[in-house]
């Protein structure tokens, strides 16, 4: 395979800021400046000082902070139409972040030109030149951003290339070719970059893509193989509307299929860590599904695929998880094999015999549970309770005599529910009542003061999250509900799962498994 060294631009900060329900703080920011860096990402783009007063006074905070990789990019436009570059408030607040690199974009598409920026072809083409020669003077190297160059290449290819034409003789170093509107086609981009490459062989040449086609990671791939030597997009591919184009999903990619190396090689191991901590950050969920980092990237349910992946692991995984920080996981559901239950039990039972009859009898009662209702795979608490009871190691912690739960409306002071709870622990009887901000919350409060005095350890246990599935939407209310709660420690959160006709009933399972599974691991 060919090797050779890309550079990786990261618009997390810049371009992902600009998706929806994406914000970042200052310390977030530095947060993700950091482990962008530690990676080894090449450039971070981390915002336009000209936007606001909290932008400018983030690139002072960072002024002169030294990094151990990666090299700041303020970000801009070219100068506003009749004004002089000197005088330009936009082109001196990046003088004024005092980064060694700076990023403008300016008008490649020649109907932006007339119908939106309402200028002559030429005056357009002397803001971009100026705008670079005025930044490049002043010590600062630029990277010019050509937008919608793809939809103006189209257009007008002869226009879109005079103002890459501009940039590069008024002294950019990069000039970026940005599919803004995300619909370019791979082979399109392939073409066009090609074409670029070559116009303008001592000039870097990047690719921005946007990803409302799908296709910004295969385009991008494709401009490389063109001749772009900077890739760009957002770690995640967080952006406007669609996204940019996911450089966590092209860097591995390119660098573990291609032979490229966009990030040190020693790295690479730490991408799903990251992409961990800058999904966190965002204060946003990685689908599931996302390639490489997803949670369920390597996970698998089927029986045939669980065996062939223990067997040969490249018959169903293209890549080995661990290459890239991630891991294998199995799915836990009536269509799971004897293979993938015994890889997700081992460690809970190391005595048990993958061949043996309480396999088969572990392997029928999930299809059997299946059919009541009950999912394993986001459960795996209660999987191993129910385990635990085929093997005739189960020992319960408390003995229910009865519960009540009381909804009262209007609320009492914030508290709409009540719940008295009735246990017998070895031989001794307990009763405690507490009221909640619904139903589950006040059961748990109740059912955990009544288990204190035996079982300190509850106090430190907390429910964390909530779920309700109906099951069977055609029987409206009197549908079966799956219910899914989350519990943690100090130390460690697990999930357990009820079914039931009864939403209270469901929850009542699922909460006594939360403390039953609890007090199993702390014995």
């Amino acid at each position: 395979m060919e090797h050779k060294k890309l550079l990786t631009f990261d618009s997390t900060l810049r371009d992902g800021a600009q998706g929806a329900n994406i914000s970042f703080s200052v310390e977030d920011k530095l947060r993700v400046i950091d482990t962008l860096d530690r990676l080894g990402v090449d450039f971070i783009e981390a915002g336009n000082p000209y936007s606001n007063p909290a932008e400018a006074e983030f690139f002072q905070r960072i002024a002169g902070k030294k990094f151990e990789h990666a090299k700041i990019v303020a970000f801009g436009s070219t100068r506003r139409k009749g004004i002089a570059p000197e005088e330009d408030a936009n082109l001196k607040s990046l003088l004024a972040a005092n980064t060694e690199y700076v990023a403008i974009f300016g008008k490649s598409h020649i109907r932006h030109v007339t119908d939106v920026l309402k200028a002559e072809p030429e005056e357009n083409l002397a803001m971009i030149a100026e705008s670079v020669r005025f930044l490049a003077q002043h010590g600062k190297k630029v990277v010019f951003d050509a937008e919608h160059f793809f939809d103006g290449y189209k257009a007008d290819a002869g226009y879109a290339m005079q103002a890459l034409s501009a940039a590069a003789e008024a002294g950019a170093e990069v000039l970026c070719l940005c599919d803004t509107n995300g619909g370019i086609f791979p082979d399109e981009a392939y073409t066009i970059v090609k074409t670029v490459c070559e116009a303008f062989p001592a000039k870097i040449v990047a690719i921005h893509c946007h990803n409302d086609g799908g296709l910004a990671v295969a385009a991008s791939i494709e401009a490389v193989r063109a001749g772009a030597r900077q890739v760009q997009g957002t770690f995640l591919g967080f952006g406007e509307r669609c996204g940019n184009t996911n450089l966590c999903t092209l860097i591995c990619n390119l660098q573990l299929k291609r032979g490229y190396e966009c990030i040190p090689p020693e790295h690479l191991k730490d991408v799903y860590e990251a992409a961990m901590t800058i999904a966190e950050t965002a204060n946003a969920a990685i689908p599931a599904n996302s390639p490489y980092v997803g949670m369920n990237a390597f996970a698998h349910k089927a029986g045939m695929h669980a065996d062939g992946v223990l067997k040969y692991s490249s018959s169903f995984e293209h890549i080995d998880p661990a290459s890239i920080g991630n891991k294998r996981k199995f799915l836990l559901s009536e269509i799971s094999g004897k293979s993938a239950i015994y890889e997700k039990l081992k460690n809970y039972f190391p005595q048990l015999d993958k061949n043996g009859k309480e396999m088969t009898q572990i392997a029928a009662a999930l299809k059997e549970r299946a059919l009541a209702g009950y999912q394993y795979e986001a459960a795996e608490a209660s999987f191993v309770l129910l385990v635990k009871k085929i093997l005739g190691q189960y020992k319960n912690s408390f003995d229910l005599i009865n519960y009540k739960v009381i909804n009262e409306q209007p609320a009492i002071e914030g508290k709409v529910a009540s719940a008295i709870i009735k246990v017998r622990v070895n031989g001794v009887t307990k009763i405690a009542a507490s009221d909640g901000e619904g139903p589950v919350h006040a059961m748990d409060l109740a059912l955990r003061s009544a288990l204190a005095d035996f079982y300190p350890a509850v106090a430190r246990v907390s429910l964390t999250d909530f779920k309700v599935r109906v099951l069977d939407s055609a029987k409206a209310t009197a549908a079966k509900v799956r219910v899914l709660i989350t519990s943690a420690d100090s130390t460690d959160s697990w999930t357990t799962v009820g079914v039931s006709e009864d939403i209270i009933e469901a929850s009542w399972l699922a909460l006594t498994d939360s403390i039953d599974y609890a007090l199993m691991t702390r014995r």
